[in-house]
């Protein structure tokens, strides 16, 4: 009997560690195993779509962008934010997800948009110096008509 009122207080207190543990430092429950941490959300619009984007703001987000992902939500993507406008290039290594990319000067006016096939390292790049980049799903701007000097708005 004692050593069940042992285990009850055990179980009881690494409950209370783990729960307390969560509850001050957040960031810990935003982990995921198969993506590593979760990123901020934003939201965007192009045009009256709306755009649930996962932004990557640093040098390790950048890099793995949307690697080892299957399959992406409707209307979600992912916006890569840069310190300063230059080209910008993309590759698909260790991505299995066909993506389309839209290159976005700091006003929100699209310069380009390539289509990425999957698992590839063609590069893809900016036809003028850009902050930002949007990854969708492949074919979701042409599908939408969203094209080269739209507007995509909500980035900054």
């Amino acid at each position: 009997m004692l050593m069940l009122f042992k285990q009850r207080s055990l179980m009881a207190a690494l409950f209370v560690f783990v729960f307390s543990t969560l509850a001050y430092f957040p960031e810990a429950a935003c982990q995921t195993t198969s993506v590593g941490p979760s990123l901020p959300i934003k939201t965007l619009t192009a045009g009256m779509h709306r755009i649930q984007a996962e932004v990557a703001a640093t040098d390790a987000s950048r890099s793995r962008g949307l690697m080892f992902r299957k399959e992406l939500a409707p209307n979600h993507g992912m916006l890569f934010v840069f310190e300063q406008a230059n080209v910008q290039c993309f590759w698909m290594r260790n991505t299995p997800l066909p993506l389309s990319i839209a290159f976005i000067l700091d006003d929100g006016t699209i310069t380009n948009i390539a289509d990425m096939a999957p698992m590839t390292e063609n590069s893809h790049c900016s036809t003028a110096p850009v902050r930002y980049t949007l990854e969708m799903e492949q074919g979701w701007f042409a599908k939408r008509g969203i094209t080269a000097g739209k507007k995509i708005t909500g980035i900054q």
